[in-house]
């Protein structure tokens, strides 16, 4: 596996870990109260960091354990992440699209929030499997 693969495949992970564990304690507080009343603030900053922070150590593990020559980008690595990362950015238009309207519509803040820190989340899942499947399935340059 790649160096690129594998980050690709760390960035999604942590994306994912990152919302399940916001999910889990906003959805926990919502036991109690109804679910835009629920203070999701600092936990959604704490998962936003949280991810920003423990995809930075990974990867830095990563590059301790990874030789120089493994982490040499050739013109494929570079066309697959460009491409990933287009893929992984439709999300981020849709989600800001329906965060435009539903702010238009003036729904709670809390809907708002979470349409955008979805659309991140799926943004970076997106692309990230877009990556893998290039560098799994192979990658036809068009």
């Amino acid at each position: 596996m790649s160096y690129e693969e594998k980050s690709a495949w760390l960035y999604g992970a942590t994306a994912v870990v990152a919302y399940a564990v916001y999910l889990i304690v906003v959805l926990g507080r919502a036991a109690s109260m109804p679910l835009q009343d629920v203070p999701y603030v600092a936990p959604l900053l704490w998962s936003v960091g949280g991810a920003i922070v423990g995809s930075i150590l990974l990867h830095a593990v990563m590059g301790m354990f990874s030789a120089k020559a493994d982490r040499a980008k050739d013109e494929r690595d570079r066309e697959i992440y460009r491409v990933g990362e287009h893929i992984g950015q439709s999300f981020l238009v849709i989600g800001a699209v329906a965060a435009l309207l539903m702010a238009m519509a003036e729904l709670d803040h809390f809907w708002i929030a979470n349409t955008i820190y979805l659309a991140f989340v799926l943004s970076a899942i997106l692309g990230s499997m877009a990556k893998i499947a290039a560098y799994r399935e192979g990658f036809q340059q068009w």
